[in-house]
Parts: C-alpha cells; structure tokens; sequence
C-alpha cells in the first residue's frame, strides 16, 4: 500500500479520539483502511486540559487504527474547536502597483497576509483567512478576480480566530504522541465537507455538529462559508442534567439518554418506567421516562436556542441572507430521538440529519457512516484532498524534468498547478509551519 495516497484524520473531541485512516479508491470515494477510537478523558469541552491524558488517549487511538489496518501512522490531519474560537468579518484591500497586469494568485496571496497582520487580542491567532467576495475598482461582487484587470483590489474575508494555548497545546499531544501534523482545521468546516452538499452550500444551508463538549455551527451561502461559531454546550451537558436530576451515576445517565432519551417530551405516558439498579446492594431508583425526557428537553431547547441566535445574528432573516437549505444536524448529539422535529418546531427551518456517507465507498461499514464520525471523515477527506494536490504538482513537474519535448505542451499546466496551491494551503501551511517551529524550540 503506497503511503503517499493514505491520509489520516485525527478527530480530538471531548467524549472520544478518533484516528481515521483512508485512502481514494478508483471511483474517488473515500476508502477506510483503518480506525481507532479512544475514549477521550483530557479534553474539556473541546480544550486540552490534561496534557497527558490526552497523549494517551491519542496513542490508544492511533495504535488501534495501525492494527487494524497495517499501515504506520506518520502525520495527521487535526481538527480544532473549543469555546475559545470566534469569527470576525474584515475587508482589506491592496493597491496593485501594475493595473495593466492582469490579477494573479500572487495579488490574493498578498491580501490574504495583509489580513494575517491584523492584530488580535492577547493570546489570540488567526486560524483561518477565507475571502468572500471581491471587488476590483468599483465592480462588486467578484467570486474570481484572477486573470481580470483592476488598480485595486478588494475582499471581504471570514477570519476564523482562537487562543494560541489551546492550538499549540493541541499541537504539543500530537507531536508527543509521535505524530507529525500535516494540517489544522476547523472541525465545523471538515464536518461541513462531510455531510453537507455542493447544491445545499449555494442555497444556504447552516450546519449544526452536536458533540460531547460543543456544539459547532458553520453557515454556507452561495457557496461560501458565511459565519462559524463554537457553543461550548453539548451532550454532555445533557448527561449532568439527568445525573443531577435523577441522582444516578454518570455512566447510568449517559445509557439512558443514549436508549431511552427523547428531545420531546408530549410522546412519552406517565406510566413508562425505567428501573436502575441502586449502587452497593441499595434500593433501585424509579424513573418515568416522562421525566427523563423533560430534563432532556429543556437542555436541548437551550442549547438550539444559542445556535438559533447565532443564525439570526448572521443575518437569516434578510431577504439576501435566507439559509433555503435550512438546517443539517450532525455529530454524535444529533442521534437523539426526536432532535429533527424540535430544531424545526423551535426556529421554522427545515432540518435533516447529516451522514458522511456520501464520499464514502459503498462497502463501507455501517458504523462508519454513523452522524458521531462525520468530523473524522471530513478531515480524512482535507487530508486526502492535500496529498492528491501536492502529488498531481510532483507528477507535472516530474513528466516535464523528463521529456524536454513536452514543456511547451505542459508549461502553463504547472504554472496554474504551483499557483492554485498557494491560495487554498498558504495560510494552514504558514500557521502549521509555525506551530511545527513553536514546538521544537519549546523542547
């Protein structure tokens, strides 16, 4: 099995670590030769809070996937979350020192890093530049200014930002673990690559990924990605809710919400009842499932509230900004019975649950395309898509080193091929390359 055609995500959540190791097949879905999944007992609502723990949990993982699937881990693709994470809009622009140059992939390079320079909060860096629209002199609303003519050149940017400890802490497990780190990303955008649809992407559709520690919201319009935010509630939360409420021990309440729980409590009747046997030879608690999903209910409708606010404060309600796709729910959270209606009921939009099994190879296992793996998929999925791009560049430059005849046929292929990389990698390869340069000299 080549290595250079195998990617790996790695998936540090809350409730578990997931290693997630793929390659493309002939049809170009996604086959999974290998997965490990660790209980995760480091991580606090998506931030590393106990260094150790974590590599460990990381090890576990990674070792489970190497068994099963008889390749050797070398670097990963990392997702990142947490509370710590906000978006920010911001327009730049620069002012070309040649107008009769047409745009190049130089031009946004050199924007993008302007925005890179923006200052930020103590302890603060930007993870991620995404331009929206540009704008050249006066004409707006340009999704591709390349190749066009124009003094000046303008966008409006999406800036993803996060503390530097968490990132850097993170950074830290994985290289402890004996990982290198080939990429960063956003766990909200690899959920989005996951489960959600080019055609929903246009139309305007908000992505909800339900985890233990948080919930990830990531809203799509025309294409591009508007708004993401990270809510530091989720299932877990709903779990303290029915140890608390029902005086039960936390294993105890994570079955039941998983077996018995409900987000909507009008289906249950008074008389359904659950026995849980009582801890050490004591009496057996009686718990109506009435009760139970009450509890339920009233957390979920708090935290969908907090997600609903943060669609309406990007602008749902204008006529310009509408999400037609309305809502797709995913990650682990999103399997509760009845979640779908009650995210319809409380913001009257339509909702559907996400599965990544859409890039998947068709004889891929169930549990792979269950809602609670779509973050792994999605960064096996960036991870992938680096590797076919940095190889398509080595095999062009490689068929020209080769046959001088064809340079003149291949020549403005590599051109395009060397250019495009930039633009989609330079910042993850910037911050990842800093981060790499952060840890060795913290050694």
């Amino acid at each position: 099995m080549e290595n250079n055609k195998i990617a790996v995500g790695l998936d540090i959540g809350t409730t578990k670590i997931v290693a997630m190791i793929g390659r493309k097949n002939e049809y170009g879905k996604i086959e999974v030769v290998g997965i490990g999944k660790a209980k995760s007992l480091g991580v606090k609502r998506g931030v590393v809070s106990n260094i150790t723990q974590t590599i460990q949990s990381i090890q576990q993982a990674v070792d489970e996937a190497e068994s099963v699937s008889g390749v050797k881990i070398e670097d990963v693709v990392v997702g990142i979350a947490g509370q710590h994470i906000r978006s920010l809009h911001h327009s730049d622009y620069i002012t070309r020192n040649n107008a009769d140059e047409v745009i190049n992939e130089a031009d946004i390079e050199n924007l993008v890093n302007q925005v890179h320079k923006l200052v930020m909060l103590p302890g603060e860096e930007i993870i991620h530049v995404l331009p929206q629209e540009f704008k050249v002199d006066s004409q707006a609303d340009i999704k591709e200014p390349i190749g066009m003519y124009g003094g000046r050149l303008e966008a409006n940017f999406h800036v993803v930002v996060g503390q530097v400890s968490s990132i850097r802490n993170i950074g830290r497990c994985v290289k402890s673990a004996g990982l290198g780190l080939s990429d960063i990303t956003l766990e909200p955008l690899a959920s989005a690559s996951a489960v959600l649809s080019q055609e929903e992407k246009e139309a305007g559709v908000a992505l909800i990924d339900i985890g233990g520690g948080t919930t990830d919201l990531a809203i799509f319009k025309d294409g591009i990605i508007r708004h993401t935010a990270v809510i530091p509630f989720g299932g877990n939360v709903i779990t303290d809710d029915i140890k608390e409420g029902c005086s039960i021990i936390e294993k105890q309440a994570e079955l039941l919400k998983i077996k018995f729980g409900s987000a909507w409590p009008g289906e249950n009747k008074e008389t359904e009842i659950v026995s849980i046997p009582g801890l050490r030879g004591r009496e057996p608690k009686e718990i109506t499932l009435k009760n139970l999903s009450k509890i339920i209910h009233a957390r979920v409708q708090e935290i969908i509230e907090h997600v609903y606010l943060e669609i309406k404060n990007y602008g749902h309600e204008t006529a310009k900004g509408k999400l037609i796709a309305g809502i797709v729910l995913t990650g682990g959270g999103s399997q509760l019975k009845h979640l779908r209606q009650l995210v319809e009921y409380i913001t009257g939009m339509d909702a559907r649950i996400g599965f990544p099994n859409e890039h998947l190879a068709g004889d891929s296992e169930e549990a792979l395309s269950s809602p609670a793996y779509a973050t792994a998929v999605g960064l096996l999925m960036v991870g992938l898509d680096r590797s076919i791009k940095a190889e398509e560049v080595i095999n062009v430059v490689a068929e020209v080193k080769n046959d001088p005849e064809a340079t003149l046929v291949i020549d403005p292929e590599p051109i395009t091929e060397k250019k495009s990389k930039p633009k989609k990698k330079s910042f993850f390869e910037k911050f990842t390359e800093g981060l790499k340069d952060f840890l060795d000299n913290a050694e």
